[in-house]
């Protein structure tokens, strides 16, 4: 039997746990592709390995996969609106790319925006089998994406 202490060890997947980064070592299954399968739709919340999410299709087909909150005034992307390959904050207007970048500030002048200053935890995804796949590890890590069998039939459609 595992003691409490060795339990911990092995369930805790939160991020800076040791179970945590191994597990961010491989692509994960995060959500069904026709979850978002428009692009431009609002987004959807996927939590993984502790980690609050948002996933979204952006104008031109790639998916993002960000922290769900805002790193101004932490509010949640999910209320966001994902639009013209962005998906933009509710409470002050801040938009950020599928790689996490800051690519527009309304509520800033022109002559203060600090938008290439600001950026968000983002996720590189796969979209394979019809699920999006989300690798949470080192960059510098990355393995190749998952190539299961089933990951390489065509899509049918279903009735």
């Amino acid at each position: 039997m595992l003691s409490r202490e060795e339990n911990e060890l092995i369930t805790r997947v939160g991020p800076g746990t040791a179970m945590g980064n191994t597990m961010r070592r491989y692509w994960i299954p995060a959500l069904l592709a026709h979850e978002i399968a428009e692009p431009d739709t609002p987004p959807v919340r996927v939590r993984l390995l502790g980690e609050d999410l948002v996933a979204f299709r952006d104008t031109q087909g790639r998916i993002g996969l960000l922290d769900e909150y805002c790193p101004h005034r932490r509010a949640s992307l999910f209320f966001g609106r994902n639009e013209e390959c962005g998906l933009r904050c509710v409470y002050h207007g801040w938009k950020f790319d599928v790689a996490g970048s800051c690519v527009d500030q309304l509520n800033e002048p022109a002559e203060h925006q600090f938008e290439h200053k600001v950026h968000i935890t983002a996720y590189p995804t796969v979209e394979l089998g019809g699920i999006v796949w989300a690798y949470l590890g080192p960059p510098e890590r990355i393995p190749a994406p998952p190539k299961f069998a089933w990951t390489q039939v065509p899509q049918t459609l279903g009735t």
